[in-house]
């Protein structure tokens, strides 16, 4: 009898991307909640050993899927298959290397993905906040795998440092008793549901305290006696690992550090002659202590409502001043919220995206860590790398572009040294515009540049104990600390202490993450320059809102492929 089995036809790698993106979905629900899938889902994601590697199952199967894959001379489908290849392989070797079973921090750990759903989720009906009240419900189940992973991280000998330990008991004190007021962070985002669902919904969120109540009481008594004397810095090979995972690259780090040392140069002296313009006489550190304490604190902008009033103005004012000069916004490009972030969060403000059917816009987020007034000298600049011209506008002209691109390109499959880079360049872009014509403002702007080109120094220095250069005006010949990292960063940059803190914290927590946003700038300089010098060699006008906009429009990719791809655009 003759044998009726046939093979599977080899798919494309755009669609050996999407199946894996559909895969991942319908495993894990916080995926699927970030792109506005799967509404009625009140899971929460496997955190348990078992969960972590049935999703690198899913990154194995795509992986070996796309060795087979049908071989043509598409461009696009090619560029889908380098970064699918690249972020898989890099996703892979931190899940060979254990490093899930040390994921703590006080930033992106799976922990804080376990409360940030909530933020995300749609809350317009009853059934909305039945839904919300499941997921409240599977809190528990969420911290109990958690905690099983991280607890096999210690039989392994793989702990997060003590510092990061200590800063998330820190943080889930805040979760239980959201700003001091008696009341838990998860009763406080209920109080909104509907009264015909109050039991429920309070009772869900008795649930979900108690159940961050225990996962924190563990960390007390059990992880962080464990690490004890554990680094809080990561050292060169995990270090290379996690750039790796960041970068979409594998960067050539003693250059990256040098190189940061030439632009704080620049940088500086760029900063004494902008605060002479703000407080004549003044060192930079003088007068951005001014601004801090004296300057640019807008009338009638106070407490939490004034502020995010006053964020949302920032961005709408600068769509309509961008709109068909620098960019072609239209739609979901216009609509972005200004929002404040929940108590116990870092101190860095960030950025969620729209759904994929734009139904939840984009999200700016601002800590306002107990504060009810706001110096606005730096957030400007902030604002334009959150919202427009930065990552809203990236990433959602990005996912405006799936029906061109495969599904995966325009969503997860982003890297974050290309996103940082689209932002902190955005920052540079409105400088070039002329839009921090206030000294003020402009200080600001230089501030935050020097804080991404601090990032690079401290963050490679600590990680790999490197030596601070002999002709640095700070502590040259000695060799980076976390102690020395703090000295520096106070004495060059105009963030205040709190927030220097948590992102030292968040530097030792997330290696290799932090060096992105100027390296990525630096990337996506050089591709704008290259393509510029190639239409002008082909003696044709460089249109640089063609320009922008078709950028916007690409897939995803790493700094290895970046420049290279915008130069021919």
């Amino acid at each position: 009898m003759a044998d009726t089995t046939t093979t599977p036809a080899p798919r494309s790698p755009r669609q050996i991307a999407d199946d894996y993106l559909d895969a991942l979905v319908a495993h894990n629900p916080g995926v699927a909640a970030s792109m506005g899938l799967n509404l009625d889902d009140h899971r929460q994601p496997d955190l348990s050993p078992r969960g972590f590697d049935a999703e690198d199952a899913l990154r194995r199967r795509a992986l070996a899927d796309l060795a087979e894959a049908v071989n043509t001379d598409d461009l696009a489908e090619a560029a889908c298959a380098r970064l699918l290849k690249e972020r898989l392989t890099a996703q892979t070797a931190v899940h060979d290397a254990g490093d899930h079973f040390r994921s703590l921090n006080n930033l992106a750990s799976p922990l804080h993905e376990v409360r940030a759903v909530f933020t995300i989720m749609p809350t317009a009906t009853a059934e909305d906040w039945s839904v919300v009240a499941g997921r409240l419900r599977n809190v528990g189940g969420a911290l109990a795998g958690y905690r099983e992973t991280l607890g096999e991280g210690v039989k392994r000998g793989l702990l997060s440092g003590p510092l990061q330990t200590r800063t998330v008991i820190e943080q889930l004190g805040d979760w239980i008793d959201s700003e001091g007021s008696g009341t838990s962070w998860f009763a406080v985002f209920t109080a909104d549901g509907p009264e015909a669902l109050r039991a429920e919904l309070d009772d869900a969120a008795a649930r979900a305290t108690a159940a961050v109540v225990e996962f924190r009481d563990w960390l007390v008594s059990d992880y962080a006696p464990a690490n004890v004397g554990a680094p809080d810095t990561a050292g060169r090979e995990l270090y290379l690992r996690s750039a790796r995972l960041h970068s979409g690259a594998d960067l050539d780090l003693d250059e990256a550090y040098s190189w940061a040392w030439t632009e704080f140069a620049r940088l500086y002296a760029e900063m004494r002659t902008e605060a002479e313009r703000v407080l004549p006489g003044a060192t930079p550190m003088e007068a951005l202590e001014h601004l801090e304490l004296h300057g640019h604190r807008v009338k009638g902008v106070e407490g939490p409502d004034g502020i995010r009033s006053w964020l949302q103005h920032i961005m709408d004012e600068a769509i309509e001043a961008l709109d068909g000069t620098h960019f072609d916004l239209e739609g979901p490009l216009r609509e972005v919220e200004a929002m404040i972030a929940p108590a116990g969060s870092a101190a860095a403000p960030y950025y969620t995206e729209p759904s994929v059917d734009f139904s939840r816009s984009g999200r700016t987020w601002l800590p306002t860590l107990g504060r009810d007034e706001f110096p606005t000298w730096q957030l400007v600049s902030t604002w334009y790398h959150e919202g427009v011209p930065g990552h809203h506008l990236h990433l959602t002209q990005r996912m405006r572009c799936a029906a061109q691109l495969s599904r995966y390109q325009t969503t997860i499959g982003g890297v974050s040294a290309e996103i940082e880079g689209w932002a902190l360049y955005s920052e540079r872009f409105m400088d070039e515009l002329g839009f921090f014509s206030d000294p003020g403002r402009r200080m600001g702007f230089l501030d935050e540049q020097m804080l991404r080109t601090i990032r690079v120094i401290i963050d490679i220095g600590m990680h790999l104990e490197l030596e601070i250069p002999a002709d640095s005006p700070f502590r040259p010949g000695e060799r980076w600390t976390p102690d020395l990292a703090r000295e520096f960063f106070a004495a060059y940059n105009g963030t205040p202490a709190a927030m220097r803190e948590s992102e030292i914290i968040r530097y030792l927590g997330w290696p290799g993450q932090a060096i992105g946003y100027k390296l990525g700038e630096r990337a996506w300089l050089r591709g704008r320059e290259a393509a510029r010098a190639a239409h002008e060699a082909r003696g044709q006008v460089f249109d640089l809102k063609a320009w922008h906009m078709s950028a916007l429009s690409q897939g995803a990719s790493g700094l290895d492929d970046l420049t290279a791809q915008l130069s021919v655009l």
